[in-house]
């Protein structure tokens, strides 16, 4: 089961003056402990942020709802955005790059990509498992013509950032639906 948290009904339920934009570190706070909140109580696995109907998101917003979350949610869990415009995107990814820390988008055509810091290396493999489907560093190693070692090692670090799943040797792209 996949959490949808749409940012703008959060917001509306913790401010007193309704607003769509997500500026102040207190108000990121206060958005963040709600998720957070939302998050224990389902104990779903993945959660998808949904920023459509959010208008400005400042940085300091995006510190405390996107970083500080990435950062307190468990080893297992993953987050998804989703609905973000480009200068959304652009806030978020300049926090997240100088935090060493990575999110996945999903696009508002489907496609996904990633925020944040990433080497080449780690972005050619999330393309490849989100164009190819599950596999295993065999498999990319041979379709995209590196070493195993080298495939294993992008694979296991899209892993450890919580933008593939994997399991038993496989990676695979994070649940979308």
């Amino acid at each position: 089961m996949i959490l949808t948290i749409r940012l703008h009904e959060v917001l509306r339920s913790t401010l007193t003056t309704p607003s769509r934009d997500l500026v102040t570190r207190t108000t990121g706070a206060a958005v963040r402990v709600t998720i957070e909140r939302a998050i224990q109580e389902t104990g779903s696995p993945a959660t998808h942020l949904d920023f459509a109907a959010v208008g400005l998101i400042d940085f300091s917003c995006a510190d405390e709802v996107v970083a500080k979350l990435l950062r307190l949610t468990a080893g297992d869990h993953f987050v998804v955005l989703r609905g973000l415009d480009d200068t959304q995107a652009e806030a978020i990814d300049h926090v997240l790059e100088r935090q060493d820390l990575t999110v996945t988008v999903l696009s508002r055509e489907g496609g996904c990509r990633v925020l944040g810091r990433v080497t080449p290396d780690q972005l050619a493999a999330f393309e490849a498992v989100q164009t190819w489907g599950p596999g295993t560093a065999e498999r990319l190693a041979e379709r995209i013509g590196w070493t195993v070692d080298r495939a294993a090692d992008a694979l296991q670090s899209l892993a450890l950032r919580r933008l593939v799943l994997a399991a038993s040797g496989t990676y695979a792209p994070l649940p979308l639906q």
